[in-house]
């Protein structure tokens, strides 16, 4: 019933192009190819993985009745891996009201997807700006890990944060003065109680501009604020969201993640952006790491990190014109364990890239008790195993 009813709406696009009611249409959309190799799969200490993701993206965006935007964009995605459960293609999101995916052989070796990752409709009513539908939604400005960026974030060490994914919701923004914004955001979950109801603000004052968030996330009341300016060469950027940990599977009544950002380009051209998270979720001792993997923020997503403070490095220095050399640290200060992913981008050319990275996972490793056998964790990257691919990307 779902694609009967998408189809529908695709030939009503169809017959309205025909009949003149759209106008100014632009195609887009990429193909991308991910091939990763694992050293140790997670949870079997002796067996290697492979994977590999094959992905093509088509957009369509156009003017309609010469009064409205729209949005339309289509994913196929093919995942195949060794041993089947090393990967699995993202099931239905929260911030999703209607399912529009399709899915053939989930849980095999070779799994496939096609989904609808946009289709919207956009305007304008007396400088108020619209959005109506599936739509993607970011907040926050802090480049490594955001804590505002609330609704649907990336990881922290995410390979590809090109398109983010698309969420159903209504957005409203109001424009006033040199820079103010006023905004409201409604993201319809798959239940009710994962509706979000969010109210922004953001205003320059002086020499930062000040991002103010506040409402209901997925059922939990939250309030964040953010800045962003200069200090010389220097960029700085701040973040804090505070939540209500009251939904299931929280492990505190209230919790809070904050951050605060450098930016600096050196002489030589070496470009370094610097970040101090504090994680609210996590928990300082490895043991509890489990019970954090399995709470509702790391569930939802507003982390995925399981320990507090962390330092995030992320280094960039252009060897050549078509050629940048690039890495990223994610270092846990509390039990001294870190992520190192070094990485190659390289453009071979128009529009056409292709990023070479490896990871390793540096830290004490796990042990066991000596009489009960039950495993004792010592920190949150050391028993991660080594692993590195490729990413080609080409964008039309």
């Amino acid at each position: 019933m779902k694609w009967l009813l998408f189809l529908v709406c695709l030939l009503a696009w169809v017959f309205q192009v025909q009949a003149g009611l759209i106008s100014d249409t632009e195609f887009g959309g990429h193909a991308k190819s991910l091939g990763l190799y694992i050293d140790r799969v997670p949870n079997n200490s002796n067996e290697e993985g492979w994977l590999s993701s094959a992905d093509f993206r088509a957009d369509v965006r156009g003017r309609l009745a010469k009064d409205y935007d729209f949005e339309l964009a289509l994913e196929q995605q093919l995942l195949w891996s060794d041993p089947n459960s090393l990967g699995q293609i993202s099931a239905s999101s929260n911030n999703r009201a209607i399912d529009t995916e399709h899915n053939w052989n989930s849980d095999g070796r070779i799994e496939a997807q096609l989904r609808l990752d946009r289709f919207n409709l956009q305007g304008d009513v007396n400088g108020t700006l619209w959005t109506i539908g599936r739509q993607a939604i970011g907040f926050g400005r802090i480049s490594l890990f955001s804590p505002l960026d609330v609704i649907a974030p990336f990881p922290p060490d995410a390979i590809d944060v090109d398109v983010r994914p698309g969420v159903d919701a209504i957005k409203l923004n109001h424009y006033f003065g040199l820079g103010g914004q006023l905004g409201g955001v409604v993201v319809f979950g798959d239940e009710s109680e994962h509706n979000s109801y969010l109210v922004t603000f953001s205003e320059n004052i002086g020499l930062a501009d000040m991002l103010i968030l506040t409402g209901t996330l997925r059922d939990r009341p939250m309030v964040g604020f953010g800045l962003a300016g200069e200090l010389g060469p220097v960029g700085l950027k701040g973040e804090l969201s505070w939540y209500d940990g009251q939904a299931e599977g929280d492990l505190r009544d209230d919790f809070a993640i904050g951050a605060l950002e450098f930016w600096y380009r050196f002489n030589n051209g070496l470009v370094l952006l610097a970040e101090y998270l504090y994680n609210g979720p996590g928990r300082n001792d490895p043991q509890d790491y489990p019970l954090v993997a399995a709470s509702a923020p790391l569930q939802e997503g507003l982390s995925y990190l399981l320990g507090r403070h962390y330092l995030l490095l992320a280094p960039s220095y252009e060897l050549h014109p078509l050629v940048t050399a690039s890495g990223l640290i994610i270092y846990n200060l509390r039990d001294a364990s870190c992520l190192l992913r070094p990485q190659l981008s390289v453009s071979l050319a128009n529009d056409l890239q292709l990023d070479l990275f490896w990871a390793f996972g540096l830290g004490e490793k796990n042990d066991r008790h000596p009489l009960l056998g039950l495993p004792i964790i010592r920190s949150e990257f050391g028993p991660v195993g080594d692993s590195g691919g490729f990413l080609l990307r080409w964008y039309f």
